[in-house]
């Protein structure tokens, strides 16, 4: 299984994600980073990812060929992240066949109402144990 984490800005939160599952899979699931910029993706490349790449054509691509995305919710925003995820990439994401676990932060004035608002180190926990699931069970 190939899950990408799809992260921009530091990175950071795609970093946690990365660490999560790292410490909670074994080593038949590949993890991508795909962030919107270099610096994004060498954070979580540095948190363990098994490959990575940046930017809107990388993303676009690699997101083709991934069995599970995962990420903030603005991925799937136009213009989120401060203008980093390009309309092309919230397309690409939501377009695509893989399944999506997305943490409902608030982003780009987005509520998600009736998500429980949580520490974001307890959204990760929950997102990674999903995706711990997903890969035990296949769905």
């Amino acid at each position: 299984m190939i899950i990408a984490v799809v992260d921009g800005l530091g990175g950071g939160i795609g970093s946690q994600i990365v660490s999560g599952l790292k410490e909670a899979l074994s080593g038949d699931v590949e993890i991508w980073a795909l962030g919107t910029n270099p610096v994004a993706t060498a954070n979580m490349i540095k948190a363990g990812a098994n490959r990575g790449a940046s930017g809107e054509n990388a993303i676009c691509y690699t997101l083709r060929s991934v069995d599970l995305i995962t990420g903030p919710l603005g991925i799937v925003l136009a213009n989120s992240m401060m203008g980093e995820v390009t309309p092309r990439i919230a397309e690409a994401t939501a377009s695509s066949q893989a399944v999506k676990i997305l943490l409902p932060i608030e982003i780009c004035g987005v509520e998600m109402v009736g998500a429980k608002k949580e520490p974001l180190p307890h959204l990760i926990k929950k997102l990674v144990k999903r995706i711990e699931e997903i890969v035990r069970t296949g769905g």
